[in-house]
């Protein structure tokens, strides 16, 4: 039995959704593409945006070149994860489905490794952060304190994530629905309680900082933001009608997405560069410090905002997660997948929130070394996006022998190119374990890991620019040669 088309999924009860890697059934799209507003908007409305002003304001640039930067980054970011869900409404399958028309059936398990690791490290980042969070407001309120207070809130968080990780689509959309209006009036009344610790007195004294420097924010910003998010980007849009409009979706998709942390993003910078102390405090637990500066009463309510908005972006990553973990060879239903995810999420929330002696840091390091592979996927699979005259061939996208092939050499070793390329122009100096990058900074004459564009991370856009004009110029005759062949019609079996 089916949905009736114009149903959503505020009208149906709610249940375990059943789909993982198959094709959404035209009698099950639904919606415009306005409705895409909710998802994303609900998952980047986080008090976390507030943080990136001091992030960015730490590589040594002012007010004006961050406000720059951080505009640029975001917009550009998430308007990529627009173009990539145009795929989601055409091929109505998930993201990491839809990227075997570009990188073969079996050889995008590459790149769907790549992309579950990055949504599994998401997904605990900001579990860690809404613990940590939590058990910072509940001892300003002598509710508690400690180990205790920080192991409850991880529990409560983590399983609140799980639940609706496992749930599925109706659950998520209207979880985002309800985050959507709660974290927006709520964090507009935060902006008013501590808009008097702005002092542009200081802001507007910070001095500016080298083009190099302008660059590593522009790049942090968009790992932090759109490249965080574009390797999930179509799971969502594939429930729409294929007669949605293709920039409604991109449209609505960037639009919903970057909203929130545009204005989260300007009164970020005005707080952190009115005071060195709570910029520092940021870098160590970046919701916890922002929490120190609110009246007492307003404590539970900025809890409350904190929590939703940061479960708002792990249940998206949880959901994203598991379909990229069984794009990737896993073959367990979807549900399970989605649990697998959450138990590797608390082990890792476990180690953020009770061993690890700095934030930033870490975060950093994860940022730029997974957004060098993402980066060049995306290169990839936007320029063969764009290169696709036709919709994609659904049951092909599961066979092995079909049209879109099985390993094919050309994007595996792009992406593996880009990614070498990548590697060699960033630098991690805060996490030990990455010191290895940066190993073409000195044969291009760029200074060396130690030299003026070390942290520039020239590395992530250069990942990006080759994947995308390389297949630009090698896949044309490809997929024009994909797109001639007709259509096999027996039912095939996910793969």
């Amino acid at each position: 039995m089916t949905d009736h088309p114009g149903t959503t999924p505020a009208d149906r009860p709610l249940k375990v959704e059943a789909h993982g890697l198959d094709v959404i059934r035209d009698t099950e799209r639904r919606g415009t593409p306005r409705t895409l507003f909710w998802p994303w908007f609900g998952a980047n409305v986080s008090i976390l945006g507030l943080g990136y002003g001091a992030f960015a304001l730490g590589f040594g640039i002012s007010f004006w070149q961050a406000l720059v930067a951080g505009v640029t980054g975001i917009v550009f970011s998430f308007l990529l994860c627009g173009f990539v869900a145009v795929a989601g409404k055409r091929g109505s399958a998930p993201t990491m489905v839809l990227s075997r028309a570009a990188h073969g059936v079996r050889g995008n398990r590459l790149p769907s490794t790549v992309s579950w690791l990055l949504t599994v490290g998401w997904e605990t980042v900001l579990v860690s952060l809404a613990a940590m969070a939590t058990a910072t407001v509940l001892d300003r309120l002598g509710w508690g304190g400690g180990t205790g207070t920080e192991v409850v809130a991880l529990i409560v968080v983590a399983a609140l994530t799980v639940v609706v990780g496992v749930m599925g689509f109706d659950l998520i959309m209207r979880l985002q629905t309800v985050i959507t209006v709660v974290t927006g009036v709520l964090t507009l009344v935060y902006v008013a309680l501590v808009a008097d610790h702005v002092h542009w007195s200081a802001v507007s004294a910070i001095p500016a900082g080298s083009a190099q420097e302008f660059i590593g924010a522009l790049v942090f910003m968009m790992t932090g933001f759109g490249l965080g998010w574009v390797n999930a980007a179509a799971d969502y849009s594939r429930y729409l009608p294929r007669s949605s409009s293709g920039r409604g979706v991109a449209g609505w998709t960037t639009f919903g997405a970057s909203l929130a942390p545009l204005l989260l993003l300007v009164f970020g910078l005005l707080l952190a560069g009115s005071s060195e102390t709570l910029s520092a405090a940021v870098a160590a637990d970046p919701i916890g410090a922002l929490a120190t500066i609110l009246p007492t009463w307003f404590l539970v309510p900025f809890a409350v905002v904190a929590v939703l908005g940061l479960v708002g972006g792990a249940v998206l990553d949880i959901y994203s997660s598991g379909l990229a973990l069984l794009s990737a060879g896993l073959r367990v239903p979807r549900p399970l997948a989605a649990l697998l995810d959450g138990v590797l999420m608390i082990a890792g929330s476990v180690y953020i929130v009770f061993f690890a002696d700095d934030f930033l840091g870490p975060f950093t390091g994860f940022l730029t070394t997974l957004g060098v592979p993402i980066a060049a996927w995306c290169g990839i699979m936007l320029a063969d996006l764009a290169l696709r005259r036709r919709d994609y061939d659904e049951a092909d996208l599961f066979r092995p022998d079909g049209r879109y092939g099985d390993v094919p050499a050309r994007p595996l070793l792009l992406t593996l190119a880009a990614t070498a390329l990548g590697w060699g122009l960033v630098t991690n100096a805060s996490a030990d374990w990455l010191e290895w990058q940066g190993y073409l900074l000195g044969p291009f004459g760029l200074g060396g890991t130690s030299g003026a564009w070390a942290y520039a991370n020239l590395g992530v856009l250069a990942a990006l620019a080759l994947g995308f004009l390389g297949t630009l110029a090698l896949g044309r005759r490809d997929i024009r040669v994909q797109e001639g062949k007709a259509p096999r019609r027996e039912e095939v079996e996910p793969v």
